[in-house]
């Protein structure tokens, strides 16, 4: 403010200085003239300013302690008259604080300091528990266009925050995503509702592919308008690629279970046997011998009880068996196979078939399961009988 005082004066200064060019031009004598009034000029403005100046920054001061909670600095007054009632305002506020602060019995400093160091350690704890997050937070507008962005999406997508401000969603998408996702943004924004669930794959900044599922709900302002979206794309690349994996394992798996099946049944119709899964007649039920492994099971397969036989013929503890469920120990058929098998032997009262079971030590014996349903016990017993028609002779 000095300054720009100093320069309107010496401004002003050239008005006289002008005047006495143009009328007596600028001659040796006038020139001393000139000087004289710059000089003069240039010492007023020098003192206006200072007495200006001086107390607007020692009021500029005092504001800034009483912001800090400062609350028993001396306004000095001032000889310019709209300072001297700036200063009596701010007097009359600081009475009226200092009142409120005693009657409510709290220190200055829980108003003040306090408060600003909580605000501090707010933005901190906040701050540390998005870094905490497995994956980033974000915000966008009504059109999804992001407004904020945590400092993780710079380990997941390589771009800093700043890069996205102002960017939409769909810019990091792959096409195919976005066609996807389009619609579920606009069903959402619609409806007022959150986004749930929504699996996506954006591009990374070095042109990698990362697969993320995105959760978001919508904030809107006080009359209820939709503002936008606030939420979290975590990173499920790994888990798409696994779960991939295992489709593929799942098919191959059932692939090779229907050729077992059918080299089985070929084995068996040459030997002039039933094929797999014919069910016995109802009163064929296996007798009990000393080589038999019995178990008893529930409804959804899991182990009741079993005899010595099976505990040694697998390799488990009792112990063991009795945590297990018949899909653990079966390398042919998955839980919904052996639930349909269950079923059979409930409605019918007993279902033969023949499968492959694991031992722990992971070796394999071709076995034959006789299920018979205990109607009384509301349970299954299973005989099993090892089969060794595949290293027999026809």
């Amino acid at each position: 403010m000095k300054t720009l005082l100093v320069i309107v004066c010496l401004a002003v200064s050239t008005i006289p200085i002008g005047i006495i060019g143009g009328i007596e031009g600028f001659q040796s004598e006038s020139l001393m003239l000139i000087g004289l009034i710059f000089l003069v000029t240039f010492f007023v403005s020098i003192t206006i300013s200072y007495f200006i100046t001086k107390p607007i920054e020692k009021l500029t001061e005092n504001i800034d302690k009483i912001s800090k909670g400062k609350l028993d600095v001396n306004l000095e007054s001032s000889e310019i008259f709209e300072i001297n009632n700036l200063t009596g305002s701010l007097n009359r506020v600081m009475a009226s604080l200092k009142l409120a602060i005693h009657k409510v019995g709290v220190k200055k400093g829980e108003i003040f300091e306090e408060a600003v160091k909580a605000k501090e350690n707010a933005e901190q704890k906040r701050e540390d528990l998005l870094d905490s997050i497995p994956g980033w937070a974000w915000e966008i507008d009504s059109k999804g266009t992001y407004t904020f962005c945590s400092r993780n999406v710079s380990k997941l997508l390589g771009y800093k925050p700043n890069e996205m401000i102002g960017k939409s969603v769909f810019d990091f998408m792959i096409p195919e995503d976005v066609k996807k996702a389009k619609p579920v943004f606009n069903e959402a924004s619609k409806n007022k509702k959150p986004i749930k669930n929504l699996e996506n794959w954006n591009v990374r900044k070095n042109g990698e592919k990362v697969c993320v599922i995105t959760n978001g709900v919508p904030f809107f302002d006080e009359n209820g308008n939709l503002l936008g979206f606030r939420g979290v794309d975590t990173d499920i690349t790994r888990e798409k690629i696994a779960d991939g994996k295992i489709t593929l394992l799942n098919k191959e798996l059932a692939d090779l279970k229907i050729e077992i099946t059918e080299l089985l049944n070929e084995r068996e119709k040459g030997r002039g046997l039933e094929p797999i899964g014919i069910k016995k007649k109802l009163d064929e039920k296996w007798s009990e011998h000393e080589f038999d492994s019995v178990f008893l099971f529930d409804e959804n397969a899991n182990i009741l009880d079993c005899n010595e036989n099976m505990v040694k013929r697998l390799g488990y503890s009792k112990s063991e068996m009795l945590t297990l469920n018949m899909a653990d120990f079966d390398a042919l058929e998955t839980k919904e196979d052996i639930k349909d098998k269950i079923n059979q032997a409930k409605k019918n009262g007993v279902y033969s078939f023949k499968t492959i079971h694991k031992r722990k030590d992971g070796s394999a014996i071709l076995v034959h399961e006789n299920l018979q349903y205990l109607k009384d016990k509301n349970a299954f017993k299973c005989i099993v009988r090892e089969d060794y028609s595949l290293t027999q002779s026809s």
